[in-house]
């Protein structure tokens, strides 16, 4: 039920007709007696700089959750900004402080993240490659990083890319080895496809699956299809994976502790939402 004292939360993008998060969070609040609502809210690109601000002086507001065309456009419009925001360049989490100011922050990497040490997986001082530098991408390399990997490797089909990724992590990260301009999988512990290859059928692979080995740990971001043509790859070569959908159910925890609400687990979620397959 939705009544006068529903706190809201945006969910900002357009198209808003393949949205999941309604479907995930408003179970959940429902099933805890929560008095809170996820509502898509389909802005244009070229209104979005006007209404975001506007948005947040509305008294019932708790949240956004920023998806695409936005999550870029959204950094410029923040007061403050966490690490992961401002070395991937892009923002899917915004609420207002005590002072209203617009504060945001990135949780694509932190799902990626969550999700690994869901699998039992150990991040510090090992190694990544992620193939694919724009937002998901840098977004899991901040969050790797901030985890304590040793290595990563980046590579995108644009290398200024990589080159300006790089750049931001060694200002935050100096520590932190890095190598630019390869796809070769060999020897790395985790290999990431951060590209939209797998979104279509006919798609070629993003890097060479038979180099990858087979004690690797290979993570897949494409939520289209659950299981990628290299995600099925990496399994027939005995890689344990991760695919997209499991990075989605392992960020919206995060993002309900930035809001303020009480702590979820990936599982409760996929519970009360249906979707309780975790391929």
């Amino acid at each position: 039920m939705i009544s006068g004292t529903t706190e809201l939360i945006a969910h900002l993008g357009v198209p808003t007709g393949s949205f999941r998060a309604p479907l995930i969070y408003n179970p959940w609040f429902e099933a805890n007696a929560i008095d809170a609502r996820v509502f898509p809210m389909g802005c244009e690109a070229e209104d979005y700089a006007a209404l975001l601000p506007l948005l947040f002086r509305l008294r019932n507001i708790r949240g956004a959750l920023v998806t695409m065309p936005h999550k870029v456009a959204t950094v410029g419009l923040l007061d403050e900004m966490s690490p992961a925001v401002r070395i991937s360049g892009a923002c899917n989490a915004v609420r207002r402080d005590r002072a209203g100011r617009l504060v945001g922050d990135m949780f694509d990497g932190e799902g990626f993240v969550r999700a690994m040490r869901h699998k039992g997986r150990i991040i510090a001082g090992s190694t990544a490659l992620i193939v694919g530098c724009g937002g998901v991408g840098s977004a899991i390399a901040a969050a790797l990083a901030a985890a304590g990997v040793a290595e990563l490797g980046l590579y995108d089909t644009r290398p200024q890319v990589a080159e300006a990724l790089a750049g931001r992590l060694r200002r935050h990260y100096p520590q932190l080895s890095l190598s630019q301009g390869s796809t070769n999988p060999a020897g790395w512990a985790t290999v990431v496809n951060a590209t939209p290859l797998g979104m279509n059928q006919g798609d070629p692979m993003p890097v060479d699956v038979s180099r990858i080995d087979p004690s690797a740990f290979v993570g897949e971001v494409v939520m289209k299809q659950t299981t990628t043509p290299f995600i099925a790859a990496a399994r027939q070569r005995g890689c344990v994976t991760q695919v997209g959908i499991d990075m989605l159910f392992e960020q919206i925890p995060a993002y309900l502790e930035f809001f303020g609400f009480p702590a979820a687990t990936a599982t409760e979620l996929r519970t009360v939402s249906g979707m309780v397959d975790q391929p």
